[in-house]
């Protein structure tokens, strides 16, 4: 994660150098409005995940290799859908709602079409990608991560030269390289596990269990969507393509700062699904507070020195930084600082398939971020007032996840609150203490940037350790720490 955060970050900048800001606004708004049509294939595939993960703990491998196939056909169909609707209303919305200059609006129009591509390639890799997951393959799933970085920074420096429009070949390149990663995770999956082996048959009972499972996880997935890319469209529709890119750099730094807490997630989520499935509950609510803990900590060690030095790293970071950028990326970092709680909440929930009350009630509040988004700027409120309302609501939500768990798996909230909410607030308003005091001694160089990151590190490190960890907790780090310096200082 370390490699593909470095990569990822370098490669947002020659890409940024390459396209110019006008540029890579429009690439980030066309490929939301891609999103927007891909609302469905996000309930979907957090459906077959669910079932790939449960049914491999159950030990049902030949309802596993049904679920399989199954998932398969969903996704064709799916792709059928999502394709038609593209190809009608959002070429539509392209050419006659989006702030886009004219002279540019056909290269708009040819990145439209590589997104829908892509975006139907990725949606087959779907089940492959789950199936990975599912059997708890980390390595694998690090080594095509690698393989996708690098191969995105190699499109960043080959557009540099070509004869060609750049936003056009840009497109065109991405698209190839999803499809190179579709190839690897099936030929992965089809060699490893006996499941990933498409047959086509049409279980009509298991296809309406998952869409029936997908159609109220819908709610949820949507939601995710309208307030992420629905804003990027809102952002264009109030202040155009100059503001979409400096949200563009935001959320480059956001995916690259939440890759390490993904990672840690990715790993113990099939872990949560398996323990509701084989009825350990101890062990199932031991995972989920410690990893909605250790998610925070894990993203407060790269969140926090960013948040105090973000416009010596922009200005470091890019040739041409786009206004905004500074308290857009603070703001979103604060945001997914909130967000890194749900994800183990989130997984329960799923686990137990009872999901129609949870998505009604939190989905429907995170829907509330675009409506009162529109509504603010309606009003005249600045572009950032967008993460405000998120970061409000995604405070809501948490405690709506509570209240709901508590009754559809028994979530000891109170325990939740002492031992999670509590010290996790307290760890980062400690930690943040010493290196945004002592910000103000230093000066915008590169030593200061350095000495302020190891400050708030240690600080990060220190808080979490003394005032995050519960005695178990310590005995688990220390163990590590052991494992650590035995495989190192032999």
């Amino acid at each position: 994660m370390l490699l593909t955060m470095g990569v990822s970050l370098y490669t947002s900048r020659v890409i940024l150098e390459a396209l110019g800001v006008a540029d890579y606004g429009i690439y980030n708004v066309v490929g939301g409005v891609v999103a927007m049509f891909g609302i469905l294939s996000g309930s979907l595939s957090a459906a077959i995940s669910r079932f790939i993960t449960f049914e491999l703990g159950k030990g049902n491998f030949d309802r596993l290799k049904r679920i399989f196939s199954t998932s398969v056909n969903i996704q064709i169909i799916l792709i059928a859908i999502i394709v038609v609707l593209m190809e009608t209303i959002g070429l539509w919305f392209l050419n006659y709602k989006m702030v886009i200059p004219e002279e540019r609006m056909a290269a708009a129009n040819w990145v439209f079409q590589f997104s829908v591509i892509t975006f139907a390639i990725n949606l087959l890799s779907v089940p492959y990608n789950a199936t990975i997951i599912a059997h708890e393959k980390m390595s694998a799933f690090a080594y095509i991560s690698i393989v996708d970085v690098i191969l995105k920074l190699i499109v960043a420096f080959i557009i540099v030269y070509n004869p060609f429009d750049r936003l056009v070949y840009y497109g065109l390149l991405i698209m190839l390289v999803g499809l190179i990663n579709r190839s690897i995770y099936s030929i992965y999956s089809k060699r490893h596990f006996e499941e990933a082996s498409y047959h086509f048959l049409l279980d009509k009972g298991l296809m309406k269990e998952m869409f029936g499972f997908a159609g109220w996880n819908f709610i949820g997935a949507s939601s995710a969507l309208l307030r992420d890319h629905g804003g990027n469209i809102l952002i264009n529709l109030f202040f155009g393509t100059t503001i979409n890119a400096a949200r563009g750099i935001a959320m480059q730094v956001s995916h690259a700062a939440t890759s390490f807490v993904t990672s840690f997630t990715t790993a113990v989520n099939p872990q949560i699904t398996k323990s509701y499935a084989t009825g350990d509950r101890d062990y199932m609510m031991k995972l989920v507070f410690q990893s909605a803990k250790f998610s925070f900590f894990i993203l407060l060690f790269i969140a926090l020195p960013i948040i105090v030095s973000t416009p010596y790293i922009l200005n470091l970071w890019l040739v041409d930084v786009p206004e905004n950028s500074v308290i857009f990326v603070r703001l979103i970092l604060v945001f997914v600082l909130s967000e890194s709680l749900a994800n183990p909440l989130v997984v329960l929930m799923l686990a137990t398939g009872d999901i129609r009350n949870y998505q009604l009630i939190v989905g429907g509040l995170q829907m509330l971020n675009f409506p009162i988004t529109y509504l603010c700027y309606k009003l005249g409120a600045p572009s950032e007032s967008i993460f405000v309302v998120a970061i409000c609501i995604s405070v809501i939500c948490e405690i709506s996840r509570l209240i709901m768990l508590k009754k559809m798996a028994d979530l000891p909230v109170l325990d939740f609150f002492k031992n999670v909410y509590f010290r996790v607030v307290l760890v980062a308003v400690v930690a943040a203490v010493l290196p945004v005091t002592l910000k103000n001694y230093f000066q915008e160089d590169f030593f200061s940037f350095l000495m302020l990151s190891f400050l708030s590190v240690i600080s990060v490190a220190v808080s979490s350790y003394t005032i995050g960890c519960t005695e178990h907790d310590k005995m688990i780090v220390n163990n590590q720490i052991r494992k650590v310096k035995n495989r190192f200082f032999k």
